[in-house]
């Protein structure tokens, strides 16, 4: 008997088990796939500790001793990150439970 088939039914046939959803098989493998780097953590709360309009707009790059680089469509959201800095560092560390970050450096891309 094939190891994809299931336990016998009644009538003494092997039945087989309903397919598992991929959505279901990927979510418990992308965990192990993420690299573990200051960057991927913070890549990963980026949408919640920033918002979801400035993560639509900028995405952190890079990270070095502490000073996240963050790449913005356009001058202004760079400008816009530059005074949000005091806001968004201490929510992205609370979200990482750690003082991942204490820099934000916001370019255009």
């Amino acid at each position: 008997m094939s190891s994809l088939k299931g336990k016998p039914n009644a009538g003494g046939q092997a039945r087989r088990r309903a397919p598992r959803a991929i959505a279901d098989a990927l979510s418990s493998l992308t965990p192990s796939l993420a690299p573990a780097t200051a960057l991927a953590r913070v890549q990963e709360v980026w949408p919640s500790a920033a918002g979801s309009a400035i993560a639509a707009a900028a995405r952190p790059v890079a990270e070095h001793d502490g000073v996240l680089e963050v790449v913005c469509e356009a001058a202004v959201w760079a400008a816009e990150l530059d005074l949000l800095a005091g806001e968004i560092v201490p929510r992205i560390n609370a979200r990482l439970g750690a003082e991942t970050v204490r820099e934000l450096r916001c370019r255009t891309g």
